[in-house]
């Protein structure tokens, strides 16, 4: 019987491991900053299921993507270990568990908050599995920049979930993190190598070398940088946050300049994890700016500034 149990347990952790946790982690934050961040109002529970349906259709892209790279990760380190090369989930299963996940999160979202978040769930699925997943990763050294945008789409839902469309504000959280890509997984290409090249996956160091890769990713910090301030430009956050960003994106651009001198994978570690600070700390302000009595003084602090 305890043996039973065992298993049953084991089986619930690995669906569990399909949906990509810690990946969902960042997508469910993101897309509640996006939520949080938008005008208008929302009932407490419209929005828990707003998240829900944001990240229950993240994982169910991740099931799917795991599906269908099965082979590739059998071969690198840093995947063996899931449940479809280990064989504990058959891939049928795990293709039928991301398909049915998908569709029922979109149809939830349309049905409780509106159809425009559903439609933009859904392209975000659609984005990561076809274009991304199927079409890209295995083709061109791009792939992470134009299937980037699949991780950006978070944010731009939860706001279409309080608002019903799309406007200038969100499109510049989605253009935040569509930026911040690109330097984060190459920064994680830079010392997985070899992980990449065994599995042909033209990761951009694997195609065109380190020193390439690291020119690019100073490239992105550098457009990056100012990026990161448009959404105190844009009245999304307060000043609080633009100095933050503006210190935060400045030591972005010091490390990224430090990867391009460093022989080591050091460097490259070091931004790999900044990277994921630099987009929670962004995000967290975000969320703290439209805490009750938070942007009004920033609003007031900005006004006399500009006044003096």
């Amino acid at each position: 019987m305890a043996e039973a149990s065992a298993v049953r347990n084991g089986r619930v952790s690995d669906y569990f491991a399909l949906l990509k946790p810690r990946v969902m982690t960042l997508v469910v934050f993101s897309g509640f900053a996006g939520l949080y961040a938008a005008p208008g109002a929302i009932h407490p529970f419209l929005a828990a299921v707003a998240v829900l349906c944001i990240a229950v259709g993240a994982g169910a892209a991740g099931a799917i993507n795991m599906w269908y790279e099965r082979d590739i990760d059998a071969v690198m380190d840093r995947t063996r270990g899931r449940p479809l090369p280990r064989g504990r989930i058959a891939p049928q299963e795990a293709l039928a568990f991301g398909v049915i996940l998908s569709l029922l999160s979109v149809m939830l979202m349309g049905l409780a908050l509106n159809w425009a978040a559903a439609a933009l769930l859904a392209l975000a699925n659609a984005f990561y599995v076809f274009i991304y997943t199927i079409w890209l990763k295995r083709r061109t050294p791009q792939n992470i920049v134009i299937g980037g945008a699949a991780g950006a789409f978070p944010p731009m839902i939860g706001w279409a979930a309080v608002t019903g469309g799309v406007d200038l504000q969100s499109i510049a959280l989605f253009a935040l993190i569509f930026m911040w890509t690109p330097t984060h997984f190459w920064a994680l290409a830079l010392y997985r190598q070899i992980d990449y090249a065994k599995a042909r996956v033209p990761m951009l160091p694997v195609v065109a070398g380190k020193a390439a890769t690291k020119r690019q990713i100073l490239l992105y910090s550098l457009l990056l940088a100012p990026l990161g301030l448009a959404p105190a430009l844009l009245g999304t956050a307060g000043i609080i946050y633009g100095l933050v960003a503006a210190a935060m994106g400045g030591f972005f651009v010091l490390l990224a300049l430090r990867v391009l001198r460093d022989e080591s994978d050091r460097a490259a570690k070091q931004l790999f994890g900044f990277s994921i600070l630099y987009l929670f700390v962004l995000f967290s302000l975000i969320i703290v700016d439209r805490a009750p009595g938070m942007l009004a003084p920033d609003l007031l602090l900005a006004s006399s500034w500009i006044a003096g």
